[in-house]
């Protein structure tokens, strides 16, 4: 990549940018680059907000920042881990090391003013089945969110696979009025995929969250994790604080999240113009926008 601007091009164009402030401001157009586009609905979007992740450590790590979102615009979060992860620590035993992790994610959505929530089924063992699909569609029915968080399928873990794959049948059960559970139906208005070093195949961001205002809340929550600084062999803290700064650089945020919408949400209607009178012929330039740009 030979220029700044050629990067800023290949590395944002046609991403959408989504301010977790509860008013819109309009952000500059970084040189070389289609000018930000910004979603007016995105306090409704992320005003509430459920994780969906194979272990405690995905939820916050990978997810927890748009459920930190969630809370700062006086909504609700929550964290549904289909598993404790309890067979992830190379020296403790199984059944301690789970209870430390569902401990951990107790404290840690509490400190995010969200709730954490487990199906217990075992690390590693994640079943694709109607029996999980159900589960996962009680929980939605029972927390009724506008978004969903989750595991992109592009993954070498197989509960993260498997984590996908349970969540798109849960979402369309949860939706299905004629499916009579305990709870009524719902259904989800936005589905995420969350940016997560294990899950990089395929993986292709086209929305950035600002989490500035809330980047701190997040990391510190993660923290009560003893996985976060890397006792387990990855360094989790370095990456995903410095993936903060990275994406931020991306959306023109000074911190954000990189997500990946679902194939059904990246259609586009766009309506033929009502006025045909002032639009530019065929191979005259468009008007000039009257969005100040930044020099480089």
């Amino acid at each position: 990549m030979s220029t700044r601007r050629e990067f800023l091009t290949m590395a944002s164009g046609g991403a959408v940018a989504l301010s977790a402030r509860r008013k819109l401001f309009d952000i500059a157009q970084l040189p070389g680059r289609p000018a930000n586009t910004i979603s007016g609905s995105q306090d409704r979007d992320f005003s509430n907000v459920l994780v969906i992740a194979a272990h405690p450590g995905d939820a916050f790590f990978a997810m927890g920042a748009p459920v930190a979102v969630a809370s700062h615009v006086k909504g609700e979060g929550y964290f549904l881990s289909l598993s404790m992860g309890e067979r992830g620590s190379p020296t403790v035993p199984a059944q301690q090391y789970g209870y430390s992790q569902q401990q951990a994610a107790q404290k840690a959505a509490t400190a995010l003013g969200a709730k954490a929530l487990f199906l217990h089924y075992p690390d590693g063992e994640i079943p694709v089945n109607d029996e999980a699909k159900f589960a996962v569609c009680d929980m939605i029915r029972q927390c009724r969110p506008s978004t969903i968080v989750t595991h992109w399928k592009g993954s070498w873990h197989k509960d993260h696979r498997a984590c996908y794959e349970i969540v798109q049948d849960a979402i369309f059960y949860a939706g299905l009025p004629a499916i009579v559970r305990k709870e009524t139906a719902h259904t989800v208005r936005k589905l995420y995929f969350a940016s997560n070093w294990e899950d990089s195949v395929g993986f292709a961001a086209d929305t950035y969250l600002d989490i500035t205002s809330v980047c701190d809340d997040w990391l510190n929550a993660c923290s009560v994790f003893p996985m976060w600084l890397g006792e387990n062999g990855f360094r989790y803290k370095d990456y995903y604080s410095s993936m903060a700064v990275a994406d931020g650089c991306i959306s023109d945020f000074k911190r954000a999240v990189a997500l990946m919408s679902s194939e059904d949400q990246r259609i586009r209607n766009i309506p033929t113009p009502t006025n045909l009178e002032n639009a530019p012929k065929v191979g005259q330039p468009a008007m000039p926008s009257a969005r100040p740009s930044r020099s480089a």
